[in-house]
């Protein structure tokens, strides 16, 4: 068990959780929490790692259903349990980089920066982010990004030119990163996608988050949640 530091609503059911603690975790990772001591839901609940450092772990969840319902009641020193990290986080990249992220979906991207921004093989990165109503975090995604752009209520995938960059990591509703992949033309950029599925293990047990790619049948959280984005078939 671990102890809360914050769990603030930064939006409207939007939440922003930082718990103490040293934990281990690559960019793209994510980690199964479960915060109430009810029977039900019986599972955790899996969350992208969005930032980590010695002292603790954060994270960025949307309250949707029940599991981050009860999630969204916690409290400053309240306890929570978290297993991680699971998963195939971004791999490491060079030269010019873009960072895509559709509401909730910047998740994984705040750390994904933060990290790239330390790689001298780094020439730059662009920071892009879409939200329905209102901008979040904005001033943490400033920071480490060389340029950062922000559309509301439009399509933030129309502001990106996927072809002038040389990896593109792009996390949140299938529709962008679909009209994200569309874009390129040639064997550059390399295109990574984080998948948001729902999970019930987390260590592909259960079979319950599987994605279609072009190799067949891949479980989200063992394979993946970070695929290369030409193999994953969209509906």
């Amino acid at each position: 068990m671990a102890k809360i530091i914050f769990n603030r609503e930064i939006d409207k059911n939007i939440y922003y959780l930082k718990i103490a603690g040293n934990y281990q975790g690559l960019m793209g990772q994510f980690y199964m929490l479960r915060g109430w001591t009810t029977c039900h839901p019986v599972l955790g609940r899996p969350f992208s790692i969005f930032d980590l450092d010695e002292q603790a772990i954060s994270f960025i969840y949307r309250v949707i259903g029940e599991g981050t319902q009860l999630l969204s009641r916690l409290r400053k020193d309240d306890e929570i349990e978290l297993y991680g990290p699971y998963g195939r986080g971004f791999p490491q990249a060079k030269g010019k980089i873009a960072l895509v992220g559709g509401g909730v979906g910047l998740a994984p991207l705040y750390l994904a920066a933060r990290e790239l921004r330390k790689q001298r093989s780094v020439e730059a990165i662009h920071t892009y982010l879409g939200f329905q109503e209102n901008a979040i975090l904005i001033d943490l995604f400033d920071k480490v990004s060389h340029r950062l752009a922000i559309d509301i209520g439009g399509y933030i995938s129309k502001m990106v030119d996927v072809n002038s960059y040389d990896y593109v990591f792009a996390c949140g509703p299938e529709e962008m990163m679909k009209a994200i992949v569309e874009q390129k033309k040639s064997e550059r950029p390399h295109i990574f996608l984080s998948l948001e599925k729902r999970m019930g293990c987390g260590i592909g047990a259960c079979l319950s988050c599987t994605c279609q790619t072009s190799s067949g049948n891949k479980l989200t959280c063992k394979e993946g949640p970070v695929f290369p984005g030409e193999e994953i078939y969209f509906e």
